[in-house]
């Protein structure tokens, strides 16, 4: 049986967490297969996935959030097959930024100008779509370091909004 790889949370900060894998069996191992997920206003679960080579590594992971709960997922690829998948949970540090303030309005059938509040010098994620089940499964989407972008939508449809 090919037991599950070793998730150890090295250290952690407002912007990144740095953490450790490792396999408690001489199995060889060539790989590992990493996601990082979190959820942004209750509506849309992000992912990260990580392709790392070799049997020990630690990874450092940067540009998140402060004061956000991240999962972080894990299996081992060995000479024998895929391991069961480990689980470990951390918040980093700091204070969550404030949510931005959006407002969206349309410039014509099929175009709107979307404009927010916030900080400067980030990376702002602006997701749309018809219906919430949308918004939270598959939105459409677009990042931008401004605080304004016009997206391109469909005529005779409602949308829904979150940056």
């Amino acid at each position: 049986v090919i037991p599950p790889p070793v998730i150890h949370i090295e250290s952690y900060s407002e912007d990144s967490v740095s953490f450790s894998l490792k396999m408690t069996t001489n199995i060889k191992v060539s790989g590992y297969v990493v996601n990082i997920y979190w959820t942004f206003d209750a509506h849309r679960q992000e992912k990260r996935t990580l392709v790392i080579e070799g049997e020990k590594s630690i990874q450092k992971v940067a540009n998140l959030t402060a004061h956000t709960p991240y999962e972080i997922s894990a299996w081992a690829k060995t000479e024998l097959g895929d391991s069961p998948l480990s689980f470990v949970h951390v918040v980093t540090s700091g204070t969550r930024p404030v949510s931005p303030s959006l407002k969206a309005k349309a410039i014509n059938q099929t175009a709107v100008e979307c404009s927010w509040t916030g900080p400067r010098n980030v990376v702002y994620g602006i997701f749309y779509a018809t219906s919430f089940l949308e918004l939270y499964r598959s939105p459409h989407n677009s990042t931008t370091s401004a605080h304004n972008i016009t997206v391109l939508v469909q005529r005779d449809e409602q949308y829904l909004f979150l940056v």
